[in-house]
């Protein structure tokens, strides 16, 4: 008898031990849906996160700094006797600015040349549209050449009729024959600015810059594009400033289709010359000397930094 009460005695526990153990297990089943827990991961099992690319803009992560340049005789440099011009001289300031190697990687700019040249160029040199795809910085000039072609048809005569009488191309370096100092026999004949001849050519011109615009920016998107605006280099000659709307015309155009674009910038001028033309500009009556790029230069870097 002693026996068997305690055997049953023995199952009794076991059974009530069995139903405690299945009713805690099935108290803590039901807190881990209600409430689950994070189950945390070995580091070694952990989900690799790609690593965030560098931002090619980022001039301080960059350790050299590659210019390009194109567009006309502004960008080549011409009039600077010592060769630089306002491209060699932001590549001076921004190298002594930055700390760090600067470059002219390439310079396309081809004195003389218009809108419809550029453009032209493009289409017949793949490797424009390369080298601005590796550039940090590209600068640009044109649509003087659009709107003066030479001194043709900007110089009106006593009579009053257009006709070319300049003598010269200011884009290649020479200059208008009438672009002397006041009082020659050729401006008391009555030889003068006239702008009228310049307004006609923009809205053409304009569409052209668009599109080289529109190409630079597509073929540089990481890069900094400055375009330089246009100075009124005939000003002395034109002392009633009817050229001076002409050029704000333009440049307020150009401002408008860069703003366009969010790496393009444009670069004012007319300011830089307005005072003291003479003193900036080389002897050709047209284009900036050593001073004048150098202005232009110092106006760049100002921007950039």
């Amino acid at each position: 008898m002693k026996s068997t009460r305690w055997l049953w005695r023995t199952v009794g526990f076991a059974a009530l031990l069995s139903t405690v153990l299945c009713a805690v297990g099935f108290a803590y089943g039901i807190n881990q849906i209600i409430f689950p827990k994070p189950v945390a991961q070995d580091a070694t099992e952990a989900p690799q996160q790609p690593a965030e690319k560098p931002k090619t803009d980022n001039w301080e992560a960059k350790e050299q700094i590659r210019i390009v340049a194109l567009g006309d005789s502004l960008s080549a440099g011409t009039g600077d006797l010592s060769g630089k011009g306002y491209v060699g001289g932001v590549k001076d300031k921004l190298e002594k600015q930055l700390g760090k190697p600067v470059f002219v990687y390439n310079n396309f700019a081809i004195p003389g040349y218009r809108t419809a040249d550029v453009l032209k160029d493009w289409d017949r040199k793949a490797d424009i549209a390369k080298s601005l795809s590796e550039a940090d910085l590209v600068l640009l000039t044109i649509g003087g050449n659009d709107l003066f072609q030479g001194g043709a048809g900007i110089f009106s005569s006593g009579g009053g009729t257009d006709g070319d009488r300049s003598g010269g191309d200011p884009s290649k370096g020479q200059p208008p024959q009438n672009a002397e100092a006041p009082g020659t026999p050729d401006q008391e004949a009555g030889a003068g600015f006239n702008p009228k001849a310049a307004a006609e050519r923009i809205p053409d011109a304009l569409k052209r810059l668009e599109q080289i615009f529109d190409r630079v920016s597509k073929a540089s998107p990481h890069a900094r594009i400055f375009y330089v605006g246009l100075y009124h280099p005939f000003l002395d000659l034109d002392p009633q400033r009817e050229g001076a709307p002409i050029i704000r015309q333009w440049n307020a155009a150009a401002f408008d289709l860069a703003n366009r674009y969010p790496n393009i910038t444009l670069v004012p001028t007319y300011d830089l010359f307005e005072l003291n033309l003479n003193k900036y500009l080389y002897t050709d009556h047209f284009h900036p000397n050593q001073d004048g790029y150098d202005r232009i230069a110092d106006r760049i870097v100002d921007i950039l930094k």
